[in-house]
């Protein structure tokens, strides 16, 4: 089975035609079913949750975020977001997941999140010390930072993330590599605290082609020394698009395949209602 379960509907709407595009674009992949994965900046329920973590003063990056808060987000409900899904069910093999960004109140998130019946939830690692970091507006920002800080910073992020066991998937690991800021030390370590948090908390990789074509940085995440030491430590995996245009969904799936394949990887994960099964792709 080949499948896609990182998408997301921000750029258009809750309209049926429009979101058509993604199911044809999966049916030109070959893909037997999809998933999307609204972003938390969606839906108003994780709002406050924003604004108690992100940088919003007056220096560059909170000026910036300040709009970014502003700007075409909260706009549907996770009521909103479960009864068009629920439509689009009956006409197509979609699953029902979230993408929730490294909030630092994990209890307040875990309460929202359990309310709900999704079939499987992301966490991912969007800002660091309140600074969106994969924003290109805020690429200036990167210059007053160390780089050893910020893998550290991103390493206890994804470990935070993990320990909260509200997540079943790791969103695009390692997305500090988006705008090409190339470490120079030994980032061994880094990538050894992430594996090991990812596996004790039983979590799959997001395998995200996402990074190849929107980003800089152009390589499928995670890189190829995270691939070799998820392998070593036996991670199951996911192979998403990280679509946010129809005609994304699925987009480099069948490079993606061949990238795992390169690690020893033959399986996939598949989810529903967080019920984990490992597939041949």
């Amino acid at each position: 089975m080949k499948f896609d379960y990182h998408m997301h509907f921000e750029y258009g709407n809750y309209d049926e035609n429009w979101v058509q595009g993604f199911f044809d674009a999966a049916k030109a992949h070959g893909l037997d079913e999809i998933g999307v994965s609204e972003h938390t900046h969606t839906f108003p329920e994780f709002e406050q949750l924003y604004y108690d973590d992100l940088t919003l003063d007056d220096s560059p990056v909170g000026k910036f975020q300040k709009v970014w808060l502003k700007t075409n987000k909260f706009k549907h409900t996770l009521q909103d977001y479960f009864d068009f899904m629920a439509r689009l069910k009956k006409n197509h093999a979609v699953k029902v997941g979230i993408e929730v960004c490294n909030f630092r109140d994990q209890s307040a998130v875990k309460k929202i999140l359990d309310a709900w019946d999704f079939d499987y939830r992301i966490g991912s690692v969007h800002f660091l010390w309140g600074w969106g970091f994969d924003a290109s507006k805020l690429i200036d920002e990167w210059q007053n930072h160390d780089l050893r800080d910020v893998w550290d910073e991103y390493s206890t992020q994804v470990e935070l993330l993990a320990a909260s066991g509200n997540y079943d998937i790791l969103g695009h690991p390692f997305n500090v590599r988006l705008f090409k800021h190339f470490p120079t030390f030994d980032v061994t370590p880094y990538l050894e605290r992430v594996a090991i948090a990812l596996k004790n908390s039983d979590m799959v990789v997001d395998v995200n082609t996402g990074t190849l074509y929107r980003y800089p940085v152009k390589e499928i995440s995670p890189y190829a020394d995270f691939m070799k030491i998820a392998a070593a430590y036996k991670l199951p995996i996911t192979i998403n698009s990280d679509a946010h245009r129809p005609e994304d969904c699925g987009k480099f799936n069948e490079i993606a395949c061949e990238y795992v394949r390169s690690f020893g990887y033959t399986k996939i994960a598949r989810f529903d209602k967080r019920n984990r099964e490992l597939v041949d792709f």
